[in-house]
């Protein structure tokens, strides 16, 4: 049975991916066998959208990943990250082929600057562009970027650019909601929230005020406090969640928050439970 059967299209890829995806930073925590099976899982329930990095446990979360999709690649939404550091032209076009060896496939849907670095976006901006024309990546996105950074990729690279922007984005972490999220449905970016869990368990304790708020809106639906939590993110359509889950029983629990749908009310509960706060200087990442 397929759970997350939604689909929205991704920025200005053309592509209609499944708004709950798959993490995979730390996912090399767990044992390979676990983290295979997990990952597998989640595609059995729709969750065809992964995220991964060259920098996630140096490698080896793609090797966990190109186990994974084996003989399924081409169910998958597969993105990948490179480095700052090696972002130059010849560099971007050296890690990439690092990681598509890593995970065993000859392209990438979505590839990202994983945050910015001294290297020029245009050095970077140009190796994604010799990629694009190489077909070794599908389309090309950030990760960690503000206004600021996002309008000098649009002035660099043009209109439909960039396709994504992985942010910081949980229900006690909600800056980019001030800015960042305003600007990238303006032009059309899809946002992908990274940690949407935050890191700690703390917003879930049905014994706090804001608690107690998740919890009676996840009994309305028969649905879980965390599937709620997700089900907030994606009001915004152009939002994408990438939850990592080692664990059968966690894929299976974030695959359902993909048909959760709140009312209106609920959302006004949550956002009342969580305030976004003021703006901040400078974009929360971790």
């Amino acid at each position: 049975m397929r759970v997350a059967h939604t689909r929205r299209l991704f920025g200005s890829t053309g592509r209609d991916v499944a708004p709950v995806g798959q993490g995979t930073w730390k996912i090399d925590n767990a044992s390979a066998a676990a983290a295979t099976a997990a990952l597998r899982r989640g595609l059995d329930l729709g969750l065809t959208h992964i995220d991964t990095a060259e920098m996630y446990g140096s490698g080896a979360a793609e090797e966990f990943v190109a186990a994974a999709i084996e003989g399924r690649r081409d169910e998958v939404f597969l993105v990948s990250k490179v480095l700052p550091g090696n972002a130059s032209m010849r560099g971007t076009l050296a890690a990439c082929e690092k990681s598509l060896a890593r995970l065993r496939t000859d392209r990438l849907d979505c590839y990202l600057l994983h945050w910015r670095g001294r290297i020029k976006l245009e050095e970077t901006i140009a190796a994604f562009d010799a990629l694009l024309q190489a077909g070794k990546i599908l389309s090309w996105g950030v990760s960690n970027f503000d206004v600021a950074d996002l309008e000098e990729v649009v002035a660099i690279a043009g209109a439909g650019h960039p396709a994504c922007n992985q942010v910081l984005y949980h229900l006690q972490e909600r800056a980019i909601e001030h800015a960042v999220l305003p600007w990238c449905k303006e032009h059309g970016t899809a946002v992908v929230a990274y940690t949407p869990f935050g890191q700690s368990a703390a917003a879930f304790d049905p014994h706090t005020k804001h608690g107690r708020v998740l919890d009676e809106v996840a009994k309305a639906h028969r649905a879980t406090a965390r599937q709620v939590a997700l089900a907030f993110l994606l009001r915004n359509p152009g939002t994408f969640v990438i939850p990592k889950a080692a664990s059968i029983g966690h894929v299976a629990e974030n695959a359902g928050a993909a048909a959760l749908e709140l009312s209106a009310a609920e959302i006004a509960k949550i956002d009342a439970a969580f305030p976004r706060g003021a703006p901040q200087r400078g974009l929360p990442m971790i």
